[in-house]
Formats: C-alpha cells, structure tokens, sequence
C-alpha cells in the first residue's frame, strides 16, 4: 500500500470508536458533523476486503492501490447522498465497481483476473457449483505442472466472460456477498444475479472441458 492509505490505516488505529459501532454509524457520524476518526474506521474496517476484490478486478496491485483510494474519496464526496436504513458494505462495492470500469475505460487495459485463491461461499447453487468447478486439493510435485497450466487456463477463461458476468462472480464468489446483496452493489435484480452465475458456470465449465489436460 502506498503512503496515502498506511496513513489511512495509522489515523483509525488511533480512532475511539467501539469495535461494536456498525458500518452505517460510521459514515453517518462522519456525515453529520466531519467525524474524520469514523471515516478513518471505516477505511480501516474495508481496507483489505475492498483492496482485495479490486486486485481481483482489475489484475493489478497498483491499479487496486489507485482505485480504492479513489473510492473513498467518492465516498468522502458522496457521503451525503447515502441514504439512511440502506447498508454500506454494498454502497461500498457499488462505488468501487463504478470506480474500477471507470479506471478501466481511461486506461483501455485489460488485466487477467487471478485466481491464486478463493475467498467464497459455496452456501447457494450456483456458487457451489463454481466452487466444485475450481477446486481441486494440493498437487503433487508431478502434478504441479499441470496444475500451473491449469490455473492459467482458468484465469484466461474467467478473464474472458463479460464484464457483467464477471462482476457477479467476483462479488459473489470470491467476496462472498450475498446474492441480494450483490444485486444491491451492482443496482440489478437479484434473479439477474441468479442467471449471470448460472451463466458463468456454463460458459466457465464449457470453456475449460475444451481443454485436454495431460494425465
């Protein structure tokens, strides 16, 4: 991280606010009166979480680094238009995912999704479903060959879903978000969260049984 955020991080380390203070306290009490301690908190409270997914996002640590703080400065800036009785932790996805296509579009890069870990919930069908579709145990030193290239494969695949698609797997799958809440963060239905994850998984296990692993 660079020094923007560590002094993030070094400003809610040295915040009062009890750890039991939720999310929407916070950024209430940082809209009422400019409480920078609750903001601090709750950049504190999300800075791995949202880094991660938009590592995940964009396929870089340095873009990750410039979006996230660029979604909290929108935050800062758009403070005043959250609504009270709605939840954060969506809002947040919300305004980290505008943030991250909006990177993208000025930038014209594409980045390879990376799948070095699962951060997910099998709770749901669909996201079971993708969960058996990745995982596989530990490989052997023989099998480790096979397994890089069959990482790299499943990272080109999910790369190469549409940028909706995608969204919800990344949400859902590797954040664990809720479905209502994935829908929630990307302004949609939650029955079109349903068919987009169904959709990835048989775009992703089409693409990959295409593929003639060695045995």
């Amino acid at each position: 991280m660079n020094g923007t955020i560590e002094q993030l991080h070094a400003t809610a380390s040295q915040a009062n606010w009890p750890q039991d203070a939720t999310d929407e306290e916070l950024l209430l009490e940082y809209r009422s009166v400019g409480d920078r301690g609750a903001f601090s908190e709750l950049v504190h409270r999300y800075e791995r979480e949202l880094f991660g997914y938009l590592r995940h996002y964009l396929g870089d640590a340095e873009m990750a680094e410039d979006v996230f703080q660029q979604t909290f400065l929108q935050v800062h800036l758009k403070c005043e238009k959250f609504e009270p009785g709605r939840r954060v932790r969506p809002w947040l996805y919300t305004v980290a995912t505008n943030q991250a296509i909006d990177f993208q579009r000025r930038n014209r890069r594409h980045r390879m999704v990376s799948l070095d870990r699962r951060m997910g919930s099998d709770q749901e069908n669909e996201s079971g479903a993708l969960v058996e579709l990745f995982d596989s145990q530990e490989p052997t030193p023989a099998e480790e060959a096979e397994w890089v290239e069959r990482r790299d494969h499943v990272r080109q695949a999910v790369d190469d879903l549409p940028q909706t698609v995608r969204q919800v797997v990344l949400l859902v799958y590797f954040q664990g978000l809720k479905y209502r809440e994935a829908a929630e963060a990307l302004d949609i239905p939650v029955g079109t969260v349903k068919s987009r994850l169904h959709a990835a998984v048989g775009r992703l296990n089409e693409a990959l049984t295409r593929i003639n692993f060695p045995k």
